[in-house]
Formats: C-alpha cells, sequence, structure tokens
C-alpha cells in the first residue's frame, strides 16, 4: 500500500441544535477531514480535535500543522504491508493522538478498500449491528431537556445519557428518574468534579444509573480508584484512557467499572483494538463514544463498535440529530429498536459526498510524495 499523497481539509458544519457540556456550548463544527491516495485507492479520516483546546489540549489549529509538517511526511511515499505498521512511522511525535488517529484511520479505510472487505471485519469486528445511545447537552432549561430526552426515547434509543455539571445534576436526575424509572440513563461530567464533593456524588447512587462518566480531573486515574471506592454507581473513564498502557493502569488500580473508547482520542483504531482486548480479558465492558463527528468519523465509530467487547448501546447515533445534511451517502441511521445495521460492502460501506465536501471547504492542502 503506497502513500501517494494526502489532501488534509477543513469543513465548516452547523449543528441541528447547540450541544453544552460542562465546559463549552458549541453551535457549528470546525472538521478536519483527511484524504490519504494509495494507488488508486483512496480512504479518508476525520481529526475529532475540537474547535478549542477545551475537552483535551489538542485542538484544530495544533492538528493541522502537525499533520502537515510531521506525520503525513512521514507517511509519503512509504509501502506499508498494513495500516497498523503506520503508528511507528509517528512515534518520534509525543502525543497529538487526534491528528495521529485521522491518518491512520484513513489507512485502515484504503486498505479494506484494497483488500475488498468491510473496515468492520479487517478490525476483527462480528456485530452484525450495533446498538445505539445517545448523549443529551445540557439546555436551557429542565423542561427543555425533558422533551429531548422524550424524544431520544421515541426514536428508540437504548440508552440515555445526559451531561452533568455542579448545579445542574441531582436536581436534574431527580425528575428525569421521577418520569422514566427505568429507562437505561447515564450521566457524564467532563472533569467537572473534585474529590472533596465526594458526599455530593455519592447522592448519584440513588437514581440507578450504568454510570456515571469522567467525574474528576481528565488526567487523572489515582484519585478516581479512591472515588470508585465510596460510590456504588460504576465509574466510566473517558479523556483518562489515552492508550492501553493508561487502560491497564486504571483496570489494576479500579479506577473504573467501565471504559469508554473513542477512537480519536486514543490514536487510532490500532490502540482502540488494544484497549478492547485488555478489557475483554478482564471482564470490564466497553462502549464507543462520540466527538461530534461528521458521518466519515461516524462510520469508523460504527466498524470500531463492532467488536466483540463493545457491549453497552455507544453514541453512535443517527447523521439526523447533527446535521441538516451529512457528508456520507446513505446517512447513518438508526432503527425504531435503536439498532444500526452493519454494511457488507468494502470499506465503510458509505459513499463519501465529495461535491458536499468541497462546497463545505474553508482549506485545503495536499501533500505529496
Amino acid at each position: 500500500m503506497k502513500i501517494e499523497a494526502v489532501t488534509l481539509r477543513e469543513i465548516q458544519m452547523p449543528l441541528v441544535h447547540f450541544f453544552e457540556t460542562s465546559f463549552t456550548r458549541t453551535y457549528s463544527r470546525r472538521i478536519l477531514l483527511l484524504t490519504v491516495h494509495c494507488e488508486g485507492v483512496e480512504g479518508w479520516g476525520e481529526c475529532v480535535a475540537g474547535e478549542d483546546p477545551f475537552y483535551s489540549s489538542e485542538w484544530a489549529e495544533t492538528a493541522w500543522p502537525t499533520i502537515t509538517h510531521y506525520l503525513a511526511p512521514a507517511l509519503l511515499g512509504r509501502n506499508l504491508e498494513s495500516a497498523r505498521d503506520s503508528g511507528a512511522l509517528f512515534s518520534r511525535v509525543r502525543g497529538h493522538r487526534m491528528a495521529k488517529a485521522a491518518l491512520e484511520n484513513a489507512l485502515w479505510e484504503a486498505e479494506a478498500l484494497q483488500k475488498n472487505l468491510p473496515l468492520w471485519k479487517l478490525l476483527g469486528g462480528s456485530r452484525k449491528e450495533i446498538s445505539c445511545g445517545v448523549s443529551i447537552g445540557i439546555q436551557d432549561s429542565v423542561e427543555q431537556l425533558l422533551d429531548k430526552i422524550q424524544t431520544e426515547l421515541s426514536a428508540g434509543y437504548r440508552r440515555i445519557k445526559v451531561k452533568v455539571k455542579p448545579g445542574w445534576d441531582v436536581n436534574v436526575l431527580e425528575k428525569i428518574r421521577a418520569r422514566w424509572p427505568d429507562i437505561t440513563l447515564s450521566c457524564d461530567a467532563n472533569s467537572a468534579y473534585t474529590l472533596d464533593q465526594v458526599e455530593h456524588l455519592r447522592a448519584f447512587d440513588q437514581f440507578n444509573l450504568l454510570m456515571i462518566e469522567q467525574p474528576l480531573w481528565d488526567d487523572d486515574l489515582f484519585y478516581h480508584a479512591r472515588l470508585q471506592k465510596e460510590l456504588g454507581t460504576a465509574i466510566c473513564l473517558d479523556e483518562s484512557i489515552v492508550s492501553a498502557r493508561s487502560a491497564a493502569v486504571a483496570l489494576d488500580i479500579g479506577a473504573c467499572r467501565i471504559i469508554n473508547i473513542k477512537v480519536g482520542r486514543v490514536g487510532g483504531f490500532s490502540e482502540a483494538r488494544r484497549i478492547h482486548d485488555i478489557c475483554h480479558g478482564q471482564k470490564i465492558p466497553v462502549w464507543c463514544g462520540g466527538m461530534l463527528e461528521s458521518g466519515i468519523g461516524r462510520a469508523h465509530n460504527i466498524a470500531l463498535s463492532t467488536l466483540e467487547n463493545f457491549s453497552l448501546p455507544g453514541d453512535v447515533s443517527a447523521s439526523k440529530r447533527y446535521w441538516k445534511e451529512d457528508v456520507i451517502d446513505p446517512e447513518v441511521q438508526v432503527s425504531p429498536q435503536g439498532m444500526i445495521a452493519i454494511s457488507d460492502q468494502p470499506g465503510t460501506g458509505y459513499r463519501v459526498k465529495e461535491d458536499l465536501i468541497e462546497k463545505l471547504t474553508v482549506r485545503k492542502e495536499t501533500l505529496r510524495a
């Protein structure tokens, strides 16, 4: 698989509805897409780095030069046996996992196309459909949140996750549980709490939550282990899990009972599979988190979610929840039963709408061998 060129572009897409977490409210997305050109085959990848360095230190303005100055030049002109070989070429660059993932994942798709295989089969997946949950951001009012939950439940989603922060947590969960005592419910704090709030966090146990996601610092494992001992509710780690090594440490010290695997956050499919395998071996369930991706990144999340240990509903929901028009065809659709069917077509099984992407593109650069 010879890497002849890499095309990087930025597109801008307004969200159908704003999305608010404990640290920011987002109305539109700046999305970096890239294409690897390999002897007549094109693989597409998406960099999930945000508009600002809030979720992580990586953001759009660090990912672009990291790709163009270091990562893409390390690939150009190389002849790789498989996409997983790219990791060694990127190893001189510390961090920048989201930038690395965009390239590696594009190579995985190119390899799948060259081998005439569905991407999910190349990854080692086995599921022919995946179950879907939704992540609902902080709203302007509790009533608005309840309306949104009803909409998603009516659409068939199998797990509701709500964002929380101090001042928007116990009172909100009380109202949700009063209306829906039996739905599968979880919450995501995005590091909004500290260990001196353990008494407050114990109050979450009364709501029979599937999990509380990343309650403490984004780079912490040790204090999450202390907190998990104090809670009946399972802690799920997200931001803290950046590699297979950090996942192994988290499980060794009891920092969590569930792990959210975001393929961009951990540096690509290869590392995501390693984390999956570690968790599978220790009977720790995993699920696939979302980063407000376009259909390109969403298709990669679908492929990853077919691996055996992705046993909990992920955040891989329908395109129409986010975009008036997505950049893939067909758009991602969720059945009334809350499932996404997996395509047997080569690659991701979704066609990239290149004409639409060109209209949305605000900058573009092609690097050649």
